[in-house]
């Protein structure tokens, strides 16, 4: 039996300090710590993520602030719902 997966939550994330290459890799490994976060595209200035349920702001910040950048901005993008195959 398949268990039906949640829709995914795509955010887009706009993150201060962030300057070279070092804090890309230092915000990406912040972010694959955190529960509930799948996936990770990280770039100076900015995160896409996706998620498998909503993750709160502050913990997103949490995460931050253990590399020392902070969350100006988050929008939410899209939600996808999983298709499943017709039998």
């Amino acid at each position: 039996m398949e268990v039906p997966r949640r829709p995914t939550l795509h955010i887009a994330l706009e993150i201060d300090g962030m300057t070279t290459v070092h804090c890309v890799r230092a915000v990406f490994q912040a972010l694959a710590g955190v529960d509930g976060i799948r996936r990770a595209d990280v770039a100076l200035g900015r995160a896409e993520i996706e998620c498998d349920r909503d993750v709160p702001d502050a913990r997103i910040q949490a995460a931050l602030d253990v590399v020392g950048y902070r969350l100006t901005t988050r929008r939410t993008a899209r939600r996808v719902l999983p298709m499943h195959d017709a039998p």
